[in-house]
């Protein structure tokens, strides 16, 4: 069994070791040749944009900043995260087993587990000691024996690794968003505006995303109405009709994690090589006084093969007809990503 350790945030993760479960492998960049937007999709338009921030509520040690130019093409990304329902279509398709399921156990914040379950827990991070480490909890069994999705079929999927995440986009014909894509999608047109609907967290007194109230990891007031993951569809939708793109759950992005920036500025698709994947959006248990990244410019890591129950995913596909080398300005990929920011 793999050491546990904790993620700069409100995640946790395994320590990848010799036995751990293969990687899968990558899809290659999926086009829709259909004119009409594929089901559960959007038409993201793409084009320029401020990614990053250097706002002094961020985290420069996540390589939040400096904030650089970049570029993406057109792209159709899910309006929500995969759901329970989705995966569960995937899983009877095609008998995949998850690595949750392969290890025999995953990560379920405390608050969440049943009396009954919390008597045979042993192990929890040093550092992160709400995350319990909970025997056959998984997608289909949440928090642990007991606990199921019957419920819960709208809700996004959780206990997700990075492969997992992969193995399903390659079923599906989709792949995983790049962070430049998960960010320029997630502000919906908006500039430089701290979460997707502006920079004011809550509007006349309203939630518009699932973070935790109250005093972390103590009490939850649920005062956004909900405990753990919400359905997918709750608050409204940003400007390009993306649901819960902050909060609810991370969602896992194709690239490997670094806290520097190449000058890579067209389809920036991140370094060639790591030990992390990025994640984006934060989740519910995201609060101001330790985890602060439920801000679209914030972003997060965790090893291919780490499960939480926070820990899901969206896909995108590329949109046919796009020429792939040429930007608006009709310069090269290779002279824009040769260009300083």
């Amino acid at each position: 069994m793999s050491d546990l350790t904790n993620s700069p945030c409100c995640s946790a993760s395994r320590n990848e070791n010799p036995y751990a479960h293969v990687t899968s492998s990558i899809p290659a960049r999926s086009t829709h040749r259909s004119s009409d937007t594929p089901e559960g999709m959007t038409y993201i338009p793409g084009g320029k944009f401020d990614m990053g921030t250097d706002d002094t509520t961020g985290y420069p040690s996540d390589g939040e900043g400096p904030i650089r130019k970049v570029i993406v093409q057109p792209y159709y990304m899910d309006i929500c995260t995969v759901t329970n329902d989705q995966f569960e279509k995937f899983i009877r398709d095609t008998s995949y087993v998850t690595e949750a399921e392969h290890y025999g156990w995953s990560f379920v914040f405390n608050s969440l587990v049943s009396s009954t379950i919390a008597g045979t827990v042993k192990r929890r991070p040093m550092e992160t000691p709400w995350w319990w480490v909970v025997d056959s909890a998984n997608w289909r069994n949440p928090e642990g024996p007991g606990s199921s999705i019957n419920r819960r079929k709208n809700h996004p999927v959780v206990h997700i690794s990075w492969n997992d995440a992969i193995t399903y986009c390659n079923w599906a014909g989709k792949r995983l968003p790049t962070e430049a894509e998960w960010e320029f999608a997630a502000r919906g047109g908006l500039h430089q505006m701290t979460y997707p609907w502006g920079n004011e967290l809550t509007h006349a007194g309203k939630h518009l995303c699932n973070i935790w109230q109250g005093a972390f990891p103590e009490h939850n007031t649920q005062a956004d109405g909900y405990l753990g993951t919400a359905p997918v569809k709750s608050f409204r939708a940003n400007d390009f009709g993306l649901y819960n793109m902050v909060g609810n759950v991370w969602e896992w992005c194709s690239d490997w994690f670094s806290a520097s920036h190449s000058n890579e500025r067209f389809d920036p698709q991140g370094p060639i090589a790591g030990t992390h994947k990025s994640m984006r959006g934060g989740s519910y248990l995201c609060h101001e006084s330790y985890c602060n990244r439920y801000r679209v410019a914030a972003r997060s890591s965790n090893t291919p093969d780490s499960s939480t129950g926070n820990l899901g995913f969206r896909c995108v596909q590329d949109v046919m007809s796009i020429d792939t080398n040429i930007d608006h300005d009709g310069k090269t990929r290779d002279e824009i990503n040769g260009e300083k920011t």
